[in-house]
């Protein structure tokens, strides 16, 4: 009897142990309840990130500097989801930033909308009109300025932060067209209350694009690249998850308060292939945007920014 006893008092100390020795990780993601900012969420809902024994810790932001705010004064070890844009405009300045992952290619998740008593049916319609985007140096910001060139317009770009946020300030007309990602907005478009007049899938160039990344501190990747690496091999399985197991498209509907139908037509903006962690594509592109928009000095080459790429891949340590 003393022994069984003796057994169990040390299988729960073991367990204890590795509990203990679980290694935290302190995310920040930004903009809460998109498809592609859930799936941190979703691993921590089904236990997968406990299986590499990580214990993660997500904060939420209202994405572009606040983001990567956060990583840099060291109050998070990751921060997902930052518009390229920005991120190379920090690492140009000399921040040691460090990108691990892409986070979303092409910009087919992001729509701008107004209402639909405005008058505004496209971006022809938005001269003279104020636009909203995030924030500066975010996925959207890139978006808003790439959009209103190609319509040969001359509207108001406007911060206005998150994109609930940004869905009062339309309704309540601050704003003449605002920003979103479904599934927010995307019911009082089916209504026919909201009207969507351009999408980030309307730029050519994006397609192939890489819009948003995931990034660390250089110091803090030496010190915990192989707690990245579990990371990432999780946060890519939960992607190949959330895609095939009902339970995912469950977990979106619930979180957002929404439909099993709204949910299953907002995915629709998200095609599995943009949320592939392990290129940043189309850099090229990325660094004639960086200095049209005056984030890099006219004489910048993909080359200044070899630094700043530093893919970490889940199968290696």
């Amino acid at each position: 009897m003393f022994l069984r006893f003796a057994m169990i008092g040390t299988l729960a100390l073991t367990g204890a142990f590795a509990t203990a020795q679980a290694e935290p990780l302190r995310v920040a993601v930004s903009q809460r309840g998109f498809w592609d900012s859930s799936f941190v969420d979703m691993a921590i809902e089904q236990g997968f990130f406990k299986k590499e024994n990580l214990e993660i810790q997500t904060f939420y932001t209202e994405g572009g500097a606040t983001t990567l705010d956060a990583v840099m004064s060291g109050s998070v070890d990751i921060a997902m989801s930052n518009g390229l844009l920005g991120v190379v405009g920090r690492y140009a300045k000399g921040a040691p930033l460090r990108v691990i992952a892409a986070e979303f290619t092409g910009g087919s998740d992001a729509f701008w909308y107004a209402r639909a008593d405005s008058g505004i049916k496209s971006l022809k319609d938005a001269q003279g009109k104020s636009i909203a985007y995030s924030s500066n140096g975010s996925s959207t910001n890139l978006m808003v300025l790439g959009l209103l060139k190609l319509a040969g317009v001359n509207a108001k770009p406007i911060p206005t932060g998150g994109a609930p946020g940004t869905f009062v300030q339309v309704n309540t007309k601050q704003i003449d067209i605002g920003w979103s990602v479904p599934p927010l907005a995307l019911q009082d478009v089916l209504d026919n209350k909201l009207v969507i007049v351009a999408r980030g899938s309307d730029l050519p160039d994006l397609a192939n694009q890489t819009v948003r990344v995931n990034v660390v501190m250089e110091p803090v990747l030496q010190a915990k690249r192989d707690a990245m690496r579990r990371f990432m091999k999780v946060y890519n399985a939960t992607i190949e998850w959330a895609y095939k197991d009902p339970k995912g498209l469950e977990y979106f509907a619930r979180e957002n308060k929404i439909s099993t139908e709204v949910a299953k037509k907002a995915l629709e903006f998200y095609p599995q292939a943009a949320t592939q962690t392990q290129q940043v594509k189309g850099l090229d592109q990325t660094v004639r945007d960086a200095i049209a928009f005056k984030y890099l000095g006219p004489s910048a080459t993909p080359k200044d920014l070899a630094g700043l790429i530093d893919i970490v891949e889940p199968g290696q340590k």
